[in-house]
């Protein structure tokens, strides 16, 4: 990693950290939990996870309509 990509990451490292500082401790479970689920949205799952995953939810039949899906898109 390159320095300038090191300082970056430092830079979002240290606001985060003053973040955390300055959140009431009666918060901070909260804020862990939103740090939590962040992380594992961007995460991507291997293909085979996300497969196996829409797999098991077709044939628990966890599923909805197409047109339910669509019903509040604008197609403009």
């Amino acid at each position: 990693m390159s320095d300038m990509a090191v300082d970056f990451e430092l830079t979002y490292k240290e606001q985060l950290q003053e973040e955390i500082n300055s959140t009431p401790g009666e918060y901070l479970p909260a804020l862990l939990q939103i740090v939590r689920l962040y992380r594992q949205s961007v995460v991507l799952k291997p293909a085979s996870d996300s497969f196996r995953q829409g797999w098991q939810e077709v044939m628990s039949e966890q599923t909805l309509p197409l047109s339910e899906l669509w019903r509040d898109l604008n197609a403009d």
